[in-house]
């Protein structure tokens, strides 16, 4: 029996997807990979998956796990020989349980972000890991790249969240390791292996992951800066006035705040005249467990402050849950602004939050000595030192050109990164857009290690081929 008859068998025919059905499927968020597979399979429970990757190995054929298809550096998108198969795994949504005595949640790999944040509120709990694409990405992608989202300042990224897995190995095995202990030292902790290997090792179908109780208050500002320091500076002191209040410090560039309100209507500036003026901008966010007044109290105090001692120029503080809302929408519509703007260079960059006011001043004056009238479409999440350093053609350019200036642009921001002690890649993965990159900033002695986990965890060197590391090289 061939190969398509046989995964037919496993899932049914309507799931294995081949023609024009599997294309949404071979093509990145961003629409700057598309690959080619044989066929495009939707396993919907983790037996499945297990008989698929089974089936899959017996006939050497590469596998190439995917959830939303949200990520950004092609880790989810087959390259281009069309020999693999696409295992999508959508079809594993359920939320399997949720236990308020332990706070945990224990869900399948398909849920997107926001079902499983929705059934945490229906049991009066929260679960804090939020993203723009939060709608259509799913938990196993999440868990794939290590996601980060806007509060990792207070709860930590996708991995501080999760206390077991469910993962079907490269040999077509299911460890059953849904565990929901805070405290487990047998061993090798496979879980934070499993975490962020983009499906290079193996397909994580389920996770327990954990849940906090719901905050009392919240209390929402867009801070207005003359400068990125001052910016700096209000972070150090909202750290210390509020202490694990402190969820959210979300940096932004007047280009991208500016852009926004262009591309969209009913997206309206927060500011009057004087803020509206300032370079950068912050969206910082408090959690209170006591109550709206005394959030309001606490943050009028520490931003009071900062608006006397002139390190804020202006400030917008939300009155209400739908003005809050209204300023989040702000900053998690800066995506897709810019992908209504047309394509620009990304970086997705880690830099110590000391130094990241030099790394934006001197890297920026280095791209506009190489490639004068770039456009910098700066934003990301301070708190972390993660920042979204994007770069856009000049106004009236051909992006099709500048696009092409992609290497040269990594190279100079990279080693830009590198010099400060940063990381290429904070929060999106490697994939494929990245993985050549990794011998120019990692030792040798990493690589090595990487590659050896690699060679003993897939041995045939089937899981997400061309990903993360060179398969060349392997």
């Amino acid at each position: 029996m061939n190969l398509l008859a046989v995964l037919q068998d496993i899932v049914g025919a309507d799931h294995v997807l081949i023609g024009a059905a599997a294309q949404p499927y071979l093509t990145d968020w961003r629409g700057r990979y598309t690959g080619q597979a044989l066929a495009v399979v939707r396993p919907a429970s983790v037996e499945q998956v297990a008989h698929v990757v089974r089936t899959c190995v017996e006939h050497q054929v590469p596998m190439v796990p995917q959830g939303g298809n949200t990520g950004l550096c092609g880790g989810a998108t087959p390259d281009g020989q069309g020999n693999s198969v696409v295992i999508a795994l959508t079809r594993l949504n359920r939320i399997l349980q949720v236990d308020t005595a332990d706070d945990t949640i224990t869900v399948q790999a398909g849920c997107t972000l926001r079902e499983v944040q929705q059934a945490a509120i229906e049991a009066d709990r929260l679960f804090p890991l939020s993203l723009a694409a939060e709608g259509s990405c799913t938990i196993g992608g999440n868990l794939a790249t290590n996601a980060g989202g806007t509060q990792v300042l207070r709860y930590g990224n996708t991995r501080d969240l999760t206390l077991g897995l469910e993962v079907v190995t490269a040999d077509g095995e299911i460890w059953h390791g849904l565990r929901g202990l805070r405290k487990d030292n047998t061993g090798y902790d496979l879980r934070d292996l499993y975490i962020g290997s983009e499906g290079t090792l193996g397909i994580i179908t389920a996770a327990t992951l954990k849940l906090y109780p719901q905050p009392v208050a919240r209390c929402t500002a867009m801070l207005a800066f003359n400068d990125m320091p001052a910016a700096v500076r209000m972070l150090a002191r909202a750290r210390k006035g509020f202490g694990a209040a402190l969820t959210g410090f979300e940096l932004i560039s007047h280009y991208c705040l500016d852009s926004v309100t262009l591309e969209f209507d009913q997206q309206k500036w927060p500011f009057d005249a004087s803020g509206r003026q300032c370079p950068w901008y912050a969206l910082l966010e408090i959690s209170d467990s006591e109550s709206a007044d005394h959030a309001r109290e606490r943050f009028e105090t520490v931003v009071g402050q900062a608006i006397e001692e002139a390190d804020v120029v202006d400030a917008v503080i939300a009155a209400s849950i739908a003005q809050s809302n209204e300023l989040w929408h702000l900053r998690e519509s800066i995506p897709l602004a810019e992908k209504q703007m047309g394509k620009n260079i990304k970086h997705d960059v880690s830099i110590p939050v000391s130094r990241m006011a030099d790394f934006v001043e001197q890297t920026n004056g280095q791209l506009q000595a190489a490639f004068a009238g770039v456009r910098h479409i700066v934003f990301g999440h301070l708190g972390d030192g993660n920042l979204h350093y994007n770069v856009a053609a000049p106004a009236g350019s051909d992006e099709t050109a500048f696009l092409e200036l992609q290497p040269q642009v990594y190279r100079l921001v990279h080693d830009s990164v590198h010099a400060f002690g940063g990381s290429i890649s904070a929060e999106h993965g490697v994939g494929q857009l990245k993985k050549d990159l990794l011998p120019l900033y990692k030792s040798e002695v990493e690589l090595a290690l990487m590659r050896k986990i690699k060679r003993a965890l897939d041995p045939h060197i089937l899981m997400n081929p061309g990903k993360v590391i060179n398969s060349a090289d392997i």
